[in-house]
């Protein structure tokens, strides 16, 4: 078997070479320390090359036929699971003749030049007070919910129109031309039918009759919620700039002070080590605060995957995540906290993959993108829940945010929970659409238009609050055309939250959810489906309904839910968390700046963290 093992052990060396080298100045451009962005094209096109190379899978197809003549042993089996992962890696990105791989060098370049643009590119809006300032996407989505001036939030606004007519004149349509000149190289329709093929091993026909039917089931609360709204408010709350703040914002604005932005950090620290989530000795860098030619979005992406290597040695992972809040912005700390358990959730999921190979634990394809998102977007579920909300939404006094106050969220929110899960459904409708224009269709009008009927049909809107073409994620390769797994991850998160109900009766602070979660969802990585990580922790195959029923919810039921929730949560003993750290290595850093680390513990890092905010951004009034 030395051949065999030789290759094996090669592909797992050089791919973290190749892989770490992208992801390192992934993170320098991204992060704005560095404008090497024709290194980071140079690294992204070595690391598809890598990934897409048909050599590889020819060898690795021989090498799994040698193995099959083998005598079954332990060594010989963990072989070919390994080699079979690196099969379904290549098989999954190979680009398989000299002409699409011409086409994906093109798109890199293509994709690298707008992002440099982009990077430049200022967006301003008024604030309440009269003054103009330069604002990210996170401050103007932020200001919309939050700010009581419609006439700051509607320039809010107006700067995502503006973001999107940018994105119409500054090369996005010559990229989506591009990209279907790519896929169709390939043989496939367009490049949504590609995407989709790859990353959710579905058709879109098979995709939309998941979406189709959920749009179905969830069609009459959305609209329910919009008449009730009008009715309250008149019809100019339906207006793209007023909707979320009359949906939400005075909400926010009175939860603030129980969700302060220098008490994010250690609430996740503690809220994630008592539900037992550790992340196996993982190195962590975390960029929280927005900065001038900073991504306007959060992600999570990690340099080295985790795996055990051929000596049965662990090889940690090291993860970088980032946010871009600004502290002193009303509703930021609710922001940065979310931030911190999705991409947290991410980051315990990519730490936890206990593979033999590195291919099992990274985040592109064959991992399924509703897979990966199943487990940020469980994290991030559990910060709307009412125990958690009682145990650590504090104000500066230590009181706990109101009973009453809970209500009001569920008030405000509930109605409107259909209509949040089909601002996600709306983004495939849209692209599906785009990608089956014909180059000469792809015009800046017939695009425009395009992403407003889809708004209109989906959300009931004339434009939605988040203009289509202001979502980031359409404008890069690997999360174009794909947006859909959110949804999906959905589904999946609240078909696993009923079980945890239904078998503790509980989530925030259950210690047994992180070695649960470990052990039937992170540890095999994408060695195994989506489907079968369901079925293996809850029993049942993926399904939609318990995201429908929760949407379609009345405010008194889920008042009732919440209710029983706190109820049980003040009369519950619970049990005493394992560990007293999160098994991390973690650095806070803003740009090349370290703010906090942990190296004096996890209590020291976020007491530093805190105090450096409140030197740096004053508390708001």
């Amino acid at each position: 078997m030395q051949g065999p093992t030789a290759f094996f052990l090669k592909l797992n060396q050089d791919y973290l070479a190749v892989h770490k080298r992208k992801e390192d100045l992934f993170w320098d451009t991204y992060m704005a320390t560095s404008d090497d962005h024709a290194g980071f094209a140079s690294a992204e096109q070595a690391y598809k090359d890598f990934i897409s190379d048909p050599v590889k899978l020819q060898e690795t197809r021989r090498h799994l036929a040698i193995l099959a003549d083998q005598p079954a042993s332990e060594q010989r089996d963990a072989l070919i699971k390994g080699l079979q992962g690196w099969l379904q890696l290549f098989e999954c990105n190979i680009i398989d003749n000299e002409a699409a791989r011409a086409e994906m060098r093109a798109l890199i370049d293509m994709e690298s030049a707008m992002f440099a643009r982009r990077r430049d590119l200022e967006l301003t809006h008024v604030t309440a007070e009269g003054v103009t300032e330069e604002a990210t996407l996170g401050i103007l989505s932020t200001n919309m919910a939050t700010s009581p001036s419609e006439a700051s939030r509607k320039s809010s606004h107006e700067a995502l129109l503006g973001l999107e007519n940018w994105v119409l004149e500054n090369g996005f349509l010559d990229i989506v031309r591009q990209r279907n000149r790519f896929a169709r190289s390939l043989g496939f329709r367009n490049y949504f039918d590609y995407k989709v093929r790859k990353n959710e091993q579905m058709s879109p026909e098979q995709l939309f009759a998941i979406l189709d039917d959920f749009e179905v089931r969830t069609r009459d609360a959305n609209q329910r919620a919009l008449h009730d709204l009008t009715a309250r408010h008149g019809t100019s709350a339906l207006l793209a700039h007023n909707l979320r703040y009359l949906t939400s914002g005075d909400i926010r604005r009175q939860c603030d002070p129980y969700l302060p932005f220098g008490k994010a950090l250690s609430r996740w620290v503690e809220s994630f080590r008592r539900m037992g989530i550790r992340y196996r000795g993982a190195l962590m860098q975390l960029d929280l605060l927005e900065r001038k030619g900073k991504y306007q979005n959060g992600f999570c992406h990690g340099p080295i995957p985790s795996f055990f290597d051929a000596d049965g040695n662990w090889v940690a992972a090291q993860i970088n995540f980032t946010s871009e809040a600004k502290p002193d912005q009303i509703g930021s700390g609710s922001r940065a906290i979310n931030t911190l358990f999705h991409e947290g959730g991410h980051a315990a999921h990519f730490a936890n993959v206990t593979q033999n190979s590195p291919c099992f634990s990274q985040e592109f394809p064959p991992t399924s993108m509703a897979y990966a998102e199943t487990q940020s977007m469980f994290c991030d579920s559990v910060l709307e829940d009412a125990d958690w909300l009682k145990r650590y939404a504090l104000n500066e006094r230590g009181e706990a945010m109101p009973d009453e106050l809970i209500r009001a969220r569920i008030e405000a929110g509930q109605p409107f929970a259909a209509f949040n899960e089909r601002s996600i459904l709306v983004v495939p409708y849209f692209e599906w659409s785009l990608y089956q224009l014909a180059d000469e269709a792809l015009t800046a009008g017939t695009v425009r238009q395009l992403a407003r009927d889809a708004e209109q049909r989906i959300l009931g809107l004339a434009v939605s609050p988040r203009p289509l073409l202001s979502i980031p994620h359409l404008l890069n390769q690997e999360s174009a055309a794909s947006y859909h797994g959110y949804l999906l991850a959905n589904m999946a998160v609240y078909q696993t939250r009923a079980w945890f109900i239904r078998e503790f009766g509980f989530i925030t602070d259950n210690p047994a959810v992180g070695p649960l979660l470990a052990e039937h969802y992170w540890a095999p990585g994408n060695s195994i489906s989506h489907n079968a990580t369901l079925l293996s922790l809850t029993g049942e195959g993926f399904s939609a309904r318990y995201l429908a029923e929760s949407c379609n919810q009345t405010v008194d039921e889920a008042w009732q839910d919440a209710r029983q929730m706190i109820e049980a949560a003040a009369s519950r003993d619970y049990p005493q968390a394992e560990h007293d750290s999160l098994d991390a290595t973690i650095r806070i850093v803003h740009g090349k700046e370290v703010i906090a680390d942990n190296s004096a513990g996890d209590a020291a890092m976020c007491q530093h963290f805190e105090r450096w905010v409140a030197e740096h951004y004053p508390p708001v009034h």
